[in-house]
């Protein structure tokens, strides 16, 4: 890779905006007391029970959350925010319409998106910075030492415009990625913050095995690590083939003469079985975040007692919410991103179609079923990769930093990015008559 000149840039550049991200994740926001901060993470941690949604935060800041870094928020008030706009432009016809516009459409749409940002991070950089001065509003003990110093009022301001701007100039560096590095550049930073906890899950597994005590009163002998690996690569390998799983659609291509040529023949057309990609986890995580901590800050009452318990993250009831929500932002994602009367029409036009099935209405309609049928299977695959590692956290007595990392959004958002960030270094290497990455020549997903 280091013997072409612009792959070298690109890499370069990317690395030096993901140390600039890892410098964030550790910097406190100002009027942060470090050692109360530090001990009382450590008291947490080594309590069993301890907030696993808090932990789940944390793996997504890379670690900020637990040192109250600049970074705490990271990119995810950007990535609600387009949440939102995904949401939203199906049902708000101006918005569907700059949709159509083009790239002009897509900028403006990219601007209010950042608008919105700015809102999401007004909103849980407040709640961030009182849930500091008193933890007890997110149901959490209270410290031995205050966690702020100084007064309250003018630290609330400060950590809201710091986190604030943080996120906008996190957003806007991923964007560089995007344009001047290797990979989406959100998408990558995201998954950076992901890869920076496994050193501490590694640890803490390594721990266990060695007969510390590190979540309450759980220990692992060396057999059941050994066991937790193979469980782990077992899980990565299923993860990666969802990734690249398709069903392939034979069409067939009218034969054309262009020259002494010959177009045209039998081809495929491939139906990825996860469609949507990590979308629908992040959908559903980014929206069932805001119930739990909404709940913490109202007044106490026997509804809001019951809404805790249904929101309650490893909760039988939250884990029926959670997959239902998955189920249904898969097929809501494939309905607004998969068009099968728009591929019918091109095909139409490019005289293709499917063997046995006429053109037009009947294979939009094969289109719409196939699709259908391949994302239900996708989404039951997405909803057992999700709950997955609540289940080892809540039945298997598995820390919650270390459970993560056997399912979830944080595997699926790695391997999804670096099959990705490889196919891209991949192109470039090929493009210049380079051996790829494999002996076999190229990936899987980028063959024929």
């Amino acid at each position: 890779m280091l013997k072409i000149k612009e792959l070298r840039a690109k890499l370069l550049f990317t690395a030096g905006i993901i140390v600039i991200d890892r410098f964030a994740a550790n910097i406190a926001c100002p009027g942060v007391n470090p050692a109360a901060l530090k001990e009382y993470v450590e008291t947490l941690n080594s309590a069993a029970g301890s907030n696993q949604l808090m932990q789940m935060l944390d793996i997504f800041s890379g670690g900020a959350l637990q040192n109250f870094a600049v970074a705490t928020l990271g990119i995810m008030p950007y990535i609600t925010a387009s949440i939102i706009m995904q949401l939203l432009t199906p049902v708000i016809p101006s918005l569907e319409k700059l949709q159509r516009e083009g790239d002009a459409g897509r900028q403006k749409i990219s601007q209010y998106t950042r608008y919105l940002t700015l809102a999401v991070c007004l909103v849980q950089g407040s709640m961030a910075a009182m849930a500091m001065i008193d933890p007890t509003r997110l149901h959490m003990p209270a410290p031995g030492t205050s966690l702020v110093v100084g007064n309250h009022v003018m630290f609330i301001i400060m950590s809201v415009v710091v986190l604030t701007c943080a996120t906008m100039v996190l957003t806007w560096l991923g964007e560089q990625i995007t344009q001047r590095g290797i990979g989406n550049g959100v998408s990558l930073i995201i998954t950076i913050n992901i890869i920076a906890r496994l050193p501490s899950a590694v640890k803490m597994l390594f721990d266990m095995a060695m007969g510390d005590k590190v979540a309450g009163d759980v220990t692992f002998s060396p057999v059941k690590v050994l066991i937790l690996v193979l469980v782990f690569v077992a899980v990565t390998a299923a993860t990666i083939l969802l990734a690249q799983g398709m069903r392939r659609i034979p069409i067939q291509m009218v034969r054309k003469s262009v020259g002494s040529q010959i177009h045209g023949g039998t081809t495929y057309m491939p139906l990825k079985v996860n469609f949507a990609g990590v979308m629908p986890i992040i959908f559903a995580s980014a929206l069932l975040q805001i119930p739990p901590i909404a709940i913490n800050f109202l007044p106490y009452s026997k509804a809001t007692a019951f809404a805790a318990r249904l929101f309650e993250y490893d909760s039988i009831s939250y884990m029926v919410i959670y997959g239902a929500m998955i189920l249904a932002f898969s097929y809501f994602w494939v309905a607004n991103q998969f068009n099968p009367i728009q591929i019918s029409e091109n095909l139409k036009k490019e005289g293709a179609y499917i063997p046995g099935i006429r053109p037009g209405a009947p294979t939009a309609d094969f289109l719409d079923q196939s699709m259908s049928r391949i994302t239900f299977a996708g989404a039951l695959f997405l909803m057992a990769l999700a709950i997955f590692p609540m289940i080892l956290s809540t039945n298997f007595g598995v820390p919650s930093l270390v459970a993560q990392f056997f399912g979830g959004t944080s595997l699926l958002i790695m391997v999804g990015v670096v099959l990705d960030t490889l196919t891209q270094l991949e192109s470039h290497l090929t493009m210049r008559n380079y051996d790829g990455f494999l002996k076999n020549g190229r990936l899987r997903g980028r063959r024929g």
